[in-house]
This record gives structure tokens, sequence and C-alpha cells, in this order.
């Protein structure tokens, strides 16, 4: 799933290439991906992009008439949400064939930019792509980005300037649950999700497992350290990628996420997983558990 440096480096390439452009055509290809029907989507045909914003893992592309980020002023936003099969594929010439609604590939929505004033060669524009039987992919039109439910329920970013180590240590003060399950929540943080909180909690040195209420005031500021660190280390390694790189730029960052049976890059210690139900953590236990692998809950359900 594309998580908040992923989808922050789309942001920044979306910006070089959307700003400025006008789209001439909005293409919904599979049923499911359009969740609104006022404005409709082909409100943004016609219309010049103003900017790109992320909110959490949304992506906003404003309209003229409206601001990314900001207040709408009569311009509608197309905001995107990747979801975990999802992702964006940019085209330097749009196919001249328009595609099939309904059709069984990959392919959600497509965008088309209007091309030069010389009409040679086919116009550029990006695809919405997603791979899989679970359909998730989102998009909106919308007036305003805190008309989609999943903005408006935001956290703040763990990057914004104003969550301080003390502002973060008070907000897990609120939090009794698993500090794993804290870090993903979208309503508590915005944008970290399955592979960075693994990331974020090995550089912390602290099991996934550990409540967030319980956390020492060290702890905490410890925690937020490693937060920052992790994200501001994979937004730089992500910065300036073309979209089609950015997947295997997130692979090669990671140190245990989807590592597991390998050794721990700090300890050399086997890299261990605990699954769930429709996802899985990785941890070291050397580093993070004392020594002491965690209970497979999962694979404890078999063995019954």
């Amino acid at each position: 799933m594309p998580e908040m440096p992923e989808v922050e480096a789309l942001r920044g390439f979306l910006a070089d290439q959307l700003v400025g452009g006008t789209v001439v055509r909005a293409l919904p290809v599979a049923f499911h991906v359009l969740k609104t029907y006022d404005p409709p989507l082909a409100a943004v045909e016609g219309r010049t992009v103003t900017g790109v914003a992320r909110h959490g893992k949304f992506l906003d592309i404003a309209f003229a008439g409206g601001t990314a980020g900001g207040p709408a002023e009569g311009g509608p936003h197309l905001v995107v949400h990747l979801a975990r099969a999802g992702w964006l594929r940019w085209l330097d010439a749009v196919p001249k064939a328009p595609p099939r609604p309904g059709g069984k590939g990959p392919l959600a929505l497509r965008v088309v930019l209007a091309g030069d004033a010389t009409g040679v060669g086919a116009p550029a524009g990006f695809d919405l792509t997603e791979q899989g039987t679970q359909k998730r992919l989102a998009v909106y039109c919308v007036r305003h980005p805190s008309d989609v439910p999943g903005v408006a329920r935001l956290g703040p970013d763990p990057l914004d300037p104003t969550l301080t180590p003390a502002a973060f240590a008070a907000l897990l003060r609120t939090e009794r649950r698993q500090i794993k399950g804290v870090l993903r929540d979208q309503s508590v943080l915005a944008g970290i999700g399955n592979a960075y909180s693994d990331e974020i909690l090995h550089a912390a040195r602290m099991s996934p497992f550990k409540l967030a209420a319980r956390l020492t005031e060290e702890e905490a500021v410890g925690l937020h350290a490693a937060m920052t660190g992790t994200l501001r280390e994979a937004v730089e390694r992500s910065r300036g990628l073309a979209a089609g790189r950015l997947k295997a730029e997130k692979k090669t960052g990671l140190r245990v996420h989807g590592r597991a049976g390998q050794p721990c890059p700090e300890c050399a210690d086997t890299v261990r997983e605990v699954s769930f139900a429709d996802s899985a953590l990785q941890y070291c236990p050397t580093c993070q558990t004392g020594g002491k692998p965690l209970a497979d809950r999962r694979l404890s359900r078999l063995l019954r």
C-alpha cells in the first residue's frame, strides 16, 4: 500500500506534470472507482489544474476556481485514495483508442490532458490502476477535500511541525491500545500504514504490542524521533522519482517490513512475523522484545 512518503512523492511528481495543464477527459473505467456524483466527474473537464496537495494518503488535485488543500471557491477537487493495491501510471502519450468500460484489466480511471497547440503527437495523462480482487481504490470529485469522509477524520500529519514531541506524548497518553495499531490509525496520525509502522517501531527498538498509554515520557520522545526520522528519510529517498519507480524504491529502503526470515540489519537476529486475518507485521526480537518472540496469533488458532 502506498503510504505517506510515496504519496508525497506522487504529489510532487504530479505537481510538476499537471499544474497549468488542462484536463480534457476524465474517463471512469471500473464502475466501483467513483464514490461521488455531485459535482459529476465531468466537472473537471475543460479546467486547468492549479495545484496538487496531500492529505495523509489522499492525493488532492485542485482545478481552476480552487486551491490545493485550501478553500474550494467553486473549483472542483479530484481526490484519490490508492488503497492497498492501487497505483498511478503516468502516460507521456495517451493511447488513441478509449478504454473499454467494465474491462477485466487493472485500469480503473483515465485522465487525459490537452495537447499542445500544434496538435502533433498524442496528449499526456495518467491512469489509475488496481490489481487484485479487492477493489478499494477510491476517487472523489468534490467541492472541497473535507467533503471526503476519510479526509475529514484525519489526524495530524506525523511531520507537521506542530506535532512536537510533547504533543505526540500527550496524544499517546489517551490511547489504551497497542502502539502498532495507534500508529496505523488514520484518525490519530495521517499517512502511516503497515510498512512504515514496522520500520518506525524497529528504529525505536519498541515492541509493536506495547500499550501506547503506558509509554514513559522518554519512550514517547524516542518514538517521535524514530517516526520523524524514518519518514523524512523515506521522503528524501523518494523525492524526484518518477511514479513508476516509487514502489521499488520503497522496498529497497525497508529494514524489517516484508523481510521475515532474513537477518536484522542491526543485530543479525532473524526477523520474525506475526500474522493477522488480512495483514502481518515484522519485527526483530533482539532489538524490540528483549529476545522474546511474539505469539503468532493466526498459527495459535490453527493449533487449537
